[in-house]
């Protein structure tokens, strides 16, 4: 093996210190939204729209992203997105609400960059573990997103860095993925045409959009609950810390979900019933959240967590199991994050706007109620073995 083509060891670390990046500077800011808020003087609906900004990135510019891949090469376009990224991270600090949202909005770009591309480059250069990868993947950015939703508050307010400090953190890891990330820039710019046959068109094809609404559904449960969880158990009694608490330990619990269910789907000729046992877990977990009691919050977190961990596994292994072509997939990558995250930026400024309307929680769980419903229907359609 060249000197100047990195091992697979290194490869490998390398996409896991990427994958811990991928939902950190989002996952930190629910807890913060109360200090935010207070700080900055935003509105709930503005709050709402903090969150939902990146959202709109990444389904603006992952329309883009195959093409940045092919002209620098994948791992050339993969740094440029966590590059970006970490600037997005410190430029939103800075100042008052302008630059939070300018820099907000340039972490959804950095993010998408990154997250397009991370699934087809997988598959190319690393084909005999992509069951194994996309677990990793997935586990690693729902233990992080945990991680900095449980620490976001103690940090802000234990070590005394405020919530600029405590956003700005989370920076340490992105510059740690950069460095890993170096002796990918050396490979030759290959990649997505690698694949045999010419790419499909993906925006013409049922299987595609079923895939990308399954996605869509799932990326609005996920982003509206982690937005908006904390202050709906604030409002309810428990603390910031607390509420903080509980947001990451459901996410804790994802990751049993997001480990083990690629490795299943991957073995399965359809993956229509996985698909459809855990919509059900959806709905029974978010029934839960209508009673006021701790302990049956708990248990509803718990089963909201390995739901959350399974979709977003089962949604990247689609992308790979529904095509035959590395250019198709990379291309039902992006439409999948594209049209899937224009559904999900709905969700938390939708729902932000009818709080300051309305003042019922309730109407939260009744939303993600109602795209459980959806995420099953188009999922069972989704995990046919087909092809695009």
């Amino acid at each position: 093996m060249s000197k100047s083509i990195p091992s697979q060891s290194l490869l490998i670390a390398g996409i896991l210190l990427i994958s811990i990046n991928l939902r950190t500077s989002i996952a930190s800011v629910g807890p913060l939204i109360p200090f935010i808020r207070e700080d900055l003087g935003l509105s709930n609906g503005l709050a709402g729209f903090l969150t939902t900004l990146p959202l709109l990135t990444f389904a603006t510019f992952s329309l883009f992203a195959p093409a940045i891949g092919k002209k620098l090469g994948m791992g050339r376009a993969v740094f440029l997105g966590i590059a970006i990224l970490t600037v997005g991270v410190i430029i939103r600090v800075l100042g008052g609400i302008e630059l939070l949202l300018f820099g907000t909005a340039l972490t959804g770009i950095g993010i998408v960059i990154a997250n397009v591309l991370i699934i087809p480059l997988i598959k190319v250069r690393l084909p005999h573990k992509l069951g194994l990868m996309t677990a990793l993947l997935a586990t690693m950015m729902s233990l992080f997103a945990a991680v900095s939703a449980g620490f976001s508050v103690p940090i802000a307010v234990d070590l005394g860095l405020g919530w600029r400090g405590s956003l700005t953190f989370w920076a340490v890891f992105m510059v740690l993925a950069l460095l890993f990330w170096i002796p990918q820039l050396t490979r030759p710019k290959a990649g997505m045409q690698v694949g045999v046959g010419q790419a499909k068109n993906v925006w013409r094809s049922k299987l595609a959009w079923q895939v990308t609404i399954f996605m869509g559904c799932q990326s609005v449960m996920y982003f509206t609950l982690t937005a908006w969880l904390p202050d709906m158990l604030v409002a309810r009694g428990w603390s910031p810390v607390e509420a903080g608490a509980v947001s990451s330990i459901m996410q804790l619990i994802s990751l049993v979900g997001s480990y083990f269910a690629p490795s299943i789907l991957i073995r399965l000729k359809q993956q229509s019933g996985v698909i459809m046992a855990v919509g059900l877990g959806y709905i029974i977990g978010f029934l839960g959240l209508f009673f006021d009691s701790e302990l049956i919050t708990y248990l509803s977190l718990t089963i909201i967590g390995l739901g959350m961990g399974a979709s977003l596994s089962i949604a990247y292994t689609l992308i790979s199991l529904r095509t035959s072509e590395d250019q198709t997939t990379a291309k039902l990558s992006a439409m999948v994050q594209s049209s899937g995250y224009y559904l999900a930026a709905l969700g938390p400024i939708l729902f932000g706007i009818s709080l300051d309307l309305f003042g019922s929680w309730n109407i939260l769980i009744w939303f993600l109620i109602f795209f459980s419903i959806l995420f099953t229907g188009f999922g069972m359609a989704a995990g046919r073995d087909l092809k695009i």
